[in-house]
C-alpha cells in the first residue's frame, strides 16, 4: 500500500520525537517541549493524515483515540473528538501535554484550586481553532474543562502527552466544592494506526 502524504506525516512526526528523546534524555526539559511544540504546530498544518477510523465521533461522548505511544511511554499522542456540544469534566494531567486544533474548534477553560474558600477558581479562558496550540503541565496550569465550540458539528484536537496518559492516575474535579477524586482516562479503542507497513 502508497501513501503519499496522510499517515506518512503521522510517521515522520512520531521519528522526529523519537530521535529527540534518545538524543535528549530529559523528556520532561523545556528543549523537549519546545520541540514538540514545533513538530505539534508542523503535524496539524494540514488535516489530510488521520485515519478516518480514529476521527469517528461517538453520540454521546468525546472519543480519546491512542495514536501511537512511545514504548518507553516518553510520550504519546492522541485524537480527541468532539460531538457537537460534548466536553469534558474538570479534570488534571499530571505531566505536561501540548493540545493542537485540527479541525473545528474547542473551548478550554482552566482552573485553580482555592485556597481561601471551597470550589474552583476559574483562570485562562481559550479559544482554539485549527492550527492553535494550548500548553498544560502541573506547573503552568493543569487544570481544565474541554468544550466543542460547535453545537452543529464535529471538532478534533491532537494532544501530546509527557506520559501514556491513558494510564495515568490523575483527577476529575467538582467545581462547586473543589473535591476531587482519582481516574484513569483509559483510551476508545487500543487499535492504533498502521503507521510503519506503508511504503512512501
Amino acid at each position: 500500500m502508497t501513501d503519499t502524504g496522510g499517515v506518512a506525516r503521522l510517521r515522520t512526526f512520531i521519528k522526529a520525537l523519537t530521535n529527540r528523546a534518545n538524543a535528549e534524555g530529559d523528556t520532561d526539559s523545556e528543549a523537549f517541549v519546545n520541540f514538540c511544540r514545533s513538530q505539534l504546530v508542523d503535524l496539524i498544518s494540514s488535516d489530510d493524515w488521520l485515519p478516518e477510523e480514529f476521527a469517528a465521533a461517538h453520540p454521546e461522548h468525546y472519543q480519546q483515540y491512542l495514536l501511537h505511544c512511545d514504548p518507553l511511554e516518553r510520550f504519546s499522542l492522541i485524537s480527541f473528538v468532539w460531538g457537537p456540544g460534548q466536553k469534558t469534566p474538570v479534570h488534571n494531567h499530571g505531566t505536561w501535554g501540548l493540545i493542537g486544533m485540527l479541525r473545528g474548534s474547542e473551548i478550554s477553560q482552566g482552573y485553580e484550586v482555592s485556597e481561601q474558600e471551597p470550589g474552583l477558581v476559574p483562570t485562562r479562558h481559550e479559544v482554539l481553532n485549527p492550527g492553535d496550540i494550548a500548553y498544560v503541565s502541573p506547573e503552568a496550569g493543569d487544570i481544565h474543562e474541554v468544550i466543542n465550540s460547535f453545537d452543529d458539528r464535529v471538532s478534533i484536537s491532537i494532544h501530546l502527552y509527557g506520559a501514556n496518559i491513558g494510564l495515568v492516575e490523575r483527577s476529575v474535579y467538582e467545581p462547586a466544592s473543589g473535591r476531587s477524586r482519582p481516574f484513569v482516562s483509559g483510551y476508545a479503542s487500543s487499535r492504533t494506526p498502521n503507521i510503519w507497513g506503508l511504503s512512501v
